[in-house]
């Protein structure tokens, strides 16, 4: 069984509500609807999110321990999270994480271009909505 976390940075909780006209009006509760219905029969999808940078980081070392696959949306912690790229970079060579984006963060604010996390990632999903996080499923799927 591929066991797949997808973890989501601040904010993101608040998915539906906060700017729909750049995040859209769908929900965190949406999203696992969406990844629950589009896994395959041997993935098992997790679905979490957090305000903290320290509890986004354990859920890092969790994956890592477990051997799991990671979907990571770090949100504002993509912009300036040392700590949260170190731990991901833990991830090379053991498990894979694709860094997913529900806009894309190079048409926004010029603070939001630069990622600490691209460089350690296995690849990057961005601008695509939710379907960023279905391309994301879809490149892990073995």
């Amino acid at each position: 069984m591929q066991e797949i976390l997808v973890l989501n940075g601040p904010n993101l909780g608040m998915l539906g509500a906060r700017e729909p006209e750049v995040y859209g009006h769908a929900t965190l509760d949406d999203l696992r609807e969406l990844l629950e219905a589009r896994k395959t029969a041997e993935q098992r999808v997790e679905v979490r999110q957090t305000d903290d940078e320290a509890e986004l980081i354990g859920w890092i070392h969790e994956a890592f321990r477990r051997g799991c696959d990671v979907i990571l949306n770090p949100a504002a912690f993509t912009h300036y999270s040392y700590g949260l790229r170190d731990a991901v970079a833990m991830l090379q060579g053991t498990s894979r994480l694709i860094e997913v984006h529900i806009s894309n963060p190079h048409t926004r604010e010029a603070f939001r271009h630069m990622s600490t996390i691209s460089g350690v990632a296995t690849g990057v999903i961005a601008g695509f909505g939710f379907q960023s996080y279905v391309l994301a499923l879809s490149a892990l799927t073995d």
